[in-house]
């Protein structure tokens, strides 16, 4: 089962967040934790409540035991921009936009791992075999409309 915490409207740059979020992202659960407090990013801190956030939800509401959890994915994507202005020479102004971000953290159950089935040769004959059919169907009709 999946546990998500959604952290919307991150007064950082989503550029900045992402690169946090690509050197913790592979790591065990507790490593990418005290991977994120000793680094010195200030877009550290966002993450980091995120992923508390996730594993409070999944602990709380779900009953599940902290240590069975994993990161699945962690999602940064753009928020809102605010149009700010640099004021210039000449009484002129520069605009710019202030970058927001959504952290979206997904963590797992190791436990509930879901596996694909994979296809049979009975399916599979069935369906090269009416392709075969449906193939040849179409030549004879084209070659009788000539």
């Amino acid at each position: 089962m999946e546990y998500i915490a959604i952290a919307k409207n991150i007064k950082m740059s989503p550029r900045k967040v992402r690169l946090i979020v690509d050197s913790v992202k592979k790591q065990n659960l507790n490593k990418s934790l005290s991977t994120l407090s000793l680094m010195s990013k200030r877009a550290a801190m966002p993450v980091k409540k995120a992923i508390d956030s996730a594993i409070a939800n999944a602990v709380n509401n779900f009953k599940v035991n902290r240590e069975a959890l994993s990161i699945r994915d962690i999602i940064v994507t753009e928020g809102m921009r605010l149009k700010r202005y640099h004021f210039a020479a000449r009484g002129r102004t520069r605009p710019y936009k202030r970058r927001t971000s959504h952290i979206r953290v997904i963590l797992t159950d190791n436990s509930s791992v879901i596996t694909k089935k994979p296809a049979t040769t009975e399916n599979t004959e069935k369906l090269t075999e009416g392709t075969v059919k449906n193939s040849d169907k179409t030549a004879v009709a084209r070659e009788g409309s000539k």
